[in-house]
């Protein structure tokens, strides 16, 4: 696999090199922590982050994998981080089993459902709290296992099962909302009173004369 140039010049010290990777990359990676943590500062924050953290380890690639895949994991991990801080740790839930419930059919596998219902789904995920939306994340998006979940975020495999199925338990329900609220009641005619009725009834039978 060939390596692209502006990496081996930034891996040397080359701050334009490393300049252009950063302007290629940026909107993929803010996307990718807005999308796990919801929130628009927090995300320029995180993103801000990875590319220090990517600046300090560029040194360490050897293009056995494509730049945006490592890039990938390397936000994945940043955002870890930052849901590793006791104030979002507390947001789990304890370790009880669940049974695992899919959200709806076809939202297992969001690459393969249509534009609208996965935007539809995103923003479900955009509601949930931020320790059920980053296992439902890592789990049904990423494709991690539990027990790579659990070690992650340094918690137990059924908290991390947990989380998942009331996660999914909260999505599917904020689909169903959707879903209603979408389906718009008929309005109901106004009742014509009896001396109206015949008004109207006289007028349509002149008209066929």
């Amino acid at each position: 696999m060939t390596m692209d140039p502006d990496v081996q010049l930034a891996a040397n010290g080359d701050v334009e090199a490393f300049e252009r990777i950063y302007r290629r990359h940026h909107s993929r990676v803010y996307t990718l922590c807005l999308r796990m943590v919801r929130n628009a500062s927090q995300a320029e924050d995180l993103t801000q982050e990875v590319f220090i953290q990517l600046h300090r380890k560029l040194h360490t690639f050897r293009g056995d994998a494509l730049l945006t895949t490592w890039l990938h994991r390397l936000t994945v991990n940043q955002v870890l981080m930052h849901f590793r801080k006791p104030i979002v740790k507390s947001e789990f839930t304890t370790d009880d089993e669940a049974t695992l419930v899919p959200v709806a059919s076809g939202t297992e596998r969001p690459d393969r459902m249509a534009v609208i219902d996965r935007i539809a789904l995103m923003e479900a995920i955009g509601q949930l709290a931020p320790g059920y939306r980053l296992v439902l994340l890592l789990h049904d998006v990423e494709g991690y296992e539990h027990d790579e979940i659990a070690k992650m975020l340094g918690c137990a495999v059924g908290t991390s099962k947990s989380q998942l199925h009331k996660a999914r338990m909260k999505v599917r329900q904020l689909l169903a909302n959707r879903q209603s609220a979408a389906v718009k009641p008929l309005k109901t005619r106004p009742r014509l009173n009896s001396h109206l009725k015949f008004q109207v009834h006289g007028l349509a039978v002149g008209n066929k004369a």
